[in-house]
């Protein structure tokens, strides 16, 4: 593998309100050890900058000035194609869990084809929530074992990026499983979440949620249905597209187009 393919590439590793800035500095010097660059915090509780996370990054200092911070989770991943939560407590969310070794060929593959994947970790003392969960496109699970499941952020992140890196030193034929194919290009997160908000409006609007209390779970079992799907662009057109004849909004017949072009 060559340099440029091991600096400055690879997933993006994002921490969801992280508590302490020593293992922010920690999983950014991890990251560094692997070739790792892409640092994205959610709503840090000690704020940022933050001098601890900077002492703690060793020579990854680079890393930790180059972190971009977002107020909310949606915000961090609307560039990229597919995330994977790392968590290794049960779920209410149906979703596929992977190993590492899966994951890393897994991402190795999609970057291979220009989509941006994403790392996603939880806080320090109880890792995400469901909602956040529900956000990611699959979970990935270490092999711990079960009475010490509990890791920290940066052995963590260690661990996966060190199972990225050796992938790219595989055999290229280990991710074949995972090629392209001549279908459009994976949608992005942001594609996602507005499928996602364009669909749950019209609901709203015709009371499909009901009772109230119970929207939250139905949300994230909806948004589930359509990220185990891994949609293309093509594909999240045409539900809008769908969505919007159904919702009869805004939707008028085209009039036919003659040969010189009037209509």
């Amino acid at each position: 593998m060559s340099d440029d393919t091991a600096a400055g590439r690879g997933p993006a590793i994002i921490l969801c309100e992280p508590q302490m800035g020593e293992n922010i500095g920690a999983a950014a010097r991890a990251m560094a050890n692997f070739g790792l660059s892409d640092l994205r915090i959610v709503a840090p509780r000690d704020g940022w900058p933050n001098e601890k996370a900077e002492a703690n990054a060793a020579k990854a200092t680079h890393i930790i000035h180059a972190a971009r911070v977002y107020d909310r989770l949606e915000e961090a991943i609307t560039d990229l194609s597919f995330v994977y939560a790392t968590t290794a407590r049960d779920r209410d969310v149906t979703k596929a869990v992977r190993g590492p070794v899966h994951a890393a060929k897994h991402m190795r593959a999609l970057e291979a084809q220009g989509a941006g994947v994403g790392l996603l970790f939880g806080r320090e003392r109880w890792g995400l929530n469901n909602d956040e969960v529900a956000l990611a496109d699959e979970i990935l699970t270490l092999p711990v074992v079960p009475e010490y499941a509990s890791l920290n952020i940066a052995q963590a992140v260690l661990v996966v990026a060190y199972e990225w890196r050796k992938a790219g030193f595989e055999d290229p034929d280990a991710a074949l499983p995972f090629a392209a194919s001549d279908r459009s290009p994976p949608a992005g997160k942001a594609e996602l979440l507005g499928l996602f908000d364009h669909l749950e409006s019209v609901l709203d609007e015709r009371h499909f949620f009901h009772p109230p209390e119970k929207r939250p779970t139905m949300i994230r079992n909806l948004r589930a249905i359509f990220q185990r799907q891994q949609l293309t662009q093509q594909e999240i057109r045409t539900l809008r597209g769908i969505i919007t004849c159904l919702d009869g909004k805004n939707h008028r017949p085209k009039k036919p187009v003659t040969d010189n072009g009037e209509a």
